[in-house]
């Protein structure tokens, strides 16, 4: 099947496309980009529009190239917190842009657009990717460029992180939520009943055990297993700080854009004196969030007989007791809340879609759920000192298992995107998935090739979002 190709022509006639969706013409600078025919929240709770009108307007918010009279950027600068969404600087004084810890990006689609790095040039996707050139520079103070301390590399104590893909992402979440609702139940048990070990296994992940100690007065964490203590399965974010793609979105709309939603700052509140007030609207982050959670997932194209004996080598090195190849959701319907409550995903609905029949297209299981093929644990693990981060924290080293779903398209890879081939980024695990790696390294140059070829049969979709595209 052809893939289309990313083209100059293509991406113009994308870009002109997009216009339809604008109230204000992309060619006018007098007025803000969003227009004032924006999505409320009381118009999603009540019904008031279609699943594919919440997509549109979500691929609105997506896609639209904020200017300041939206409220992009920051305020004045902050002297008290010059690194925090708000009072930042801009970079030489240009009164924009900083691209070193954010206000780096116009859009979410400018770090999201490549559909397949496996193409030559690279196909085009909304959603996708992003390449190195659009790694996102995280609180940096100090990065010593040019060596100056004789190291014998750029010493950099903020965070690198490299765009993932959106595709499928609502799986992820509906698996989490309901993962989420077990550890809380094992949680509230163990309260009740103490001195009893109790496991944290939920959709056939285990997160260690917990037991409430009646001497002490206090729940025992000490063998609990790649989850924070608040028992909250955090899907989003290479270090699981994020619940749901809104929890996500409304942290990024801030950092990348400096663009506030109500929910974050408040009603008719300024919060980074821009003279903008209610920059982004609840129903707006509820659109993206539905836009997001209903892109199509990535696909298995191309099984054979090599590909085959390859997931056999995966298995039996120990990348799939990390690498899950599929769970399964005991419901088909993602639910969407507001406002959202961590520990119980179920709380405040106003919307609820069935992602076996949306867009996303998962298959239905055998039990009333759905089979989401995405290689992962949805859980934290310690990847070694080669791979850790300078940032200072305490989860430098510490990653929630990459989702396998599409890498044969999303070059380059592991968080920063230091490894530009598939091999490189094996070999480049340490931790706890140095048994897994050296036994990839031992196999034979026949084995080692049928299990790239089986990686290379999880693909990104095709055309994603192309309903919502003229």
């Amino acid at each position: 099947m052809l893939r289309r190709s990313f083209l100059p022509h293509g991406w113009l006639l994308f870009s002109m496309s997009l216009a339809t969706l604008q109230t204000t013409a992309a060619g006018q600078d007098d007025g803000p980009m969003l227009g004032t025919a924006r999505m409320t929240q009381s118009d999603m709770a009540n019904g008031a529009h279609t699943l594919d009108e919440v997509r549109a307007e979500g691929l609105k918010i997506f896609a639209t190239p904020f200017n300041r009279l939206d409220g992009y950027g920051d305020g004045a600068l902050n002297p008290l917190d010059t690194t925090s969404p708000g009072g930042r600087p801009s970079l030489q004084n240009n009164g924009t842009f900083l691209r070193v810890n954010g206000l780096d990006a116009q859009t979410c689609m400018e770090c999201h657009s490549v559909g397949s790095n496996a193409t030559v040039p690279f196909t085009f996707a909304v959603g996708g990717v992003g390449g190195a050139n659009n790694n996102a520079f995280f609180q940096p103070k100090e990065i010593d460029v040019d060596d100056e301390s004789g190291s014998g590399f750029a010493a950099f104590d903020g965070r690198f992180i490299n765009p993932p893909f959106l595709f499928g992402s609502g799986g992820g979440e509906l698996l989490a939520a309901e993962m989420t609702l077990d550890l809380q139940r094992f949680k509230n048990l163990a309260l009740s009943v103490p001195d009893v070990v109790f496991d944290l296994d939920t959709h056939g992940v285990s997160f260690g055990s917990i037991e409430f100690d009646s001497v002490t007065g206090a729940m025992d964490f000490s063998n609990l297993e790649g989850i924070d203590e608040d028992l909250i399965v955090r899907p989003f974010g290479r270090k699981g700080e994020f619940s749901t793609v809104r929890a996500f979105d409304i942290d990024a709309m801030q950092f990348h854009m400096g663009m506030q939603p109500i929910e974050a700052v408040g009603q008719g509140v300024d919060d980074d004196q821009d003279g903008v007030v209610d920059e982004i609207l609840t129903g707006e982050i509820s659109a993206l969030h539905v836009f997001n959670t209903n892109l199509e997932r990535p696909e298995i194209r191309g099984w054979n007989t090599d590909a085959r004996n390859g997931f056999a080598h995966f298995v039996s090195a120990g990348c799939a007791d990390c690498h899950v190849p599929s769970l399964e959701s005991r419901g088909k319907e993602l639910i969407y809340s507001f406002p959202e409550v961590e520990t119980n995903p179920l709380a405040n609905e106003f919307m609820r879609v069935d992602l076996s029949t949306s867009p996303a297209g998962f298959a239905p299981n055998s039990t009333g759920g759905l089979t989401v093929r995405l290689f992962s644990d949805l859980k934290r693990h310690d990847m070694g000192p080669d791979l850790a981060e300078s940032f200072g924290s305490v989860l430098d080293s510490q990653y929630v298992t990459a989702r396998l779903w599409g890498v044969a398209d999303t070059a380059p890879y592991l968080h920063d995107g230091r490894a530009t081939t598939l091999t490189d980024a094996i070999l480049l695990h340490g931790g706890e998935a140095l048994s897994a790696r050296n036994n990839f390294a031992q196999l034979g140059a026949a084995q080692r090739t049928e299990l790239l070829t089986f990686l290379k049969r999880l693909r990104t979709p095709i055309d994603p979002a192309a309903d919502l595209l003229p």
